[in-house]
């Protein structure tokens, strides 16, 4: 029974991480859509939501290898 709820929770992280993690590829492609236009503040722009979205797969990592 403690397994399967381990394996549920586990299993909630790990979509998580996809959602954030296909979002996160968008944001990629759009900066290098704008590099290749050259415009630096955009660039940072798009760079900012990149790290705030590896923040949060970071976390739930840390939350999948504590458990």
């Amino acid at each position: 029974m403690i397994k399967r709820k381990k394996q549920k929770k586990d299993s909630f992280y790990i979509n998580s991480i996809e959602k954030i993690r296909s979002k996160n590829n968008k944001n990629w492609m759009d900066l290098l859509r704008v590099a290749l236009e050259h415009e630096p503040k955009r660039t940072k722009q798009i760079i900012k939501r990149i790290f705030k979205s590896d923040k949060a797969i970071n976390s739930l990592v840390n939350k999948i290898i504590k458990n």
